[in-house]
């Protein structure tokens, strides 16, 4: 399995000639090649996750593709045809092997309501926990998306992630609210959380591969 990170949140998933899409936003640049897309994931409703002009772009060559999100975004997203998965959901969307963790967004401020989100196990490899630090039980972790920045999140919170879930291979997601240096300094404390547990991390930037 090939693993392309975009800009933000958005990764891309091909195997045996399949893509998978997961959380395509705002932030992330047009989406071109989505041919053959077996499946998408949309870990929450908020727009730096999901437009629905990136859905679209998927849709326009692939009309069937199933899309898989927690109700929020079947709420928010209500003119596709969203299929709900909830914490504990399984799913097979050839050849993807997709389980669903968690339930609910980091809280970003009392004032702002905490909405559903769902995190990802993509073929017992890749672990994504969308907008939340949830730590999927008994699961060893290969590799990691490690959130970077974010208004929900300090450095020190996902330095913990890091270290609790000892992935084998982690690289940084959720970076495009950060400048360069910002960048640089998250890197530094994630490559530091990583190697603690003997793992190695990948400061992947939008348009960098990692064979899985």
């Amino acid at each position: 399995m090939r693993l392309t990170k975009f800009e933000h949140a958005a990764l891309l998933l091909e195997e045996s000639g399949r893509k998978l899409f997961v959380d395509p936003g705002s932030f992330t640049s047009p989406l071109t090649d989505t041919t053959n897309t077996a499946a998408v994931v949309i870990t929450h409703e908020h727009a730096d996750h999901w437009t629905p002009e990136q859905l679209n772009r998927i849709l326009d060559r692939n009309p069937e593709v199933p899309i898989y999100a927690p109700e929020g975004v079947a709420k928010a997203a209500a003119d596709f045809d969203i299929t709900v998965v909830h914490p504990g959901d399984a799913v097979e969307a050839e050849p993807f092997t997709l389980r669903f963790f968690g339930g609910r967004h980091a809280v970003i401020h009392e004032s702002i309501p905490v909405v559903d989100n769902v995190g990802v196990l993509i073929n017992d490899e890749l672990y994504y926990a969308g907008d939340s630090f949830f730590i999927p039980e008994g699961v060893e972790v290969d590799v990691l998306a490690a959130p970077a920045g974010a208004p929900w999140m300090k450095v020190a919170e996902t330095i913990d992630y890091v270290l609790a879930v000892k992935p084998k291979r982690s690289f940084p997601v959720h970076e495009m609210v950060l400048s360069r240096a910002g960048k640089d300094l998250s890197n530094s404390r994630l490559a530091w959380a990583t190697e603690q547990g003997g793992g190695q991390f990948f400061p992947l930037e939008p348009g960098d591969a990692l064979d899985l």
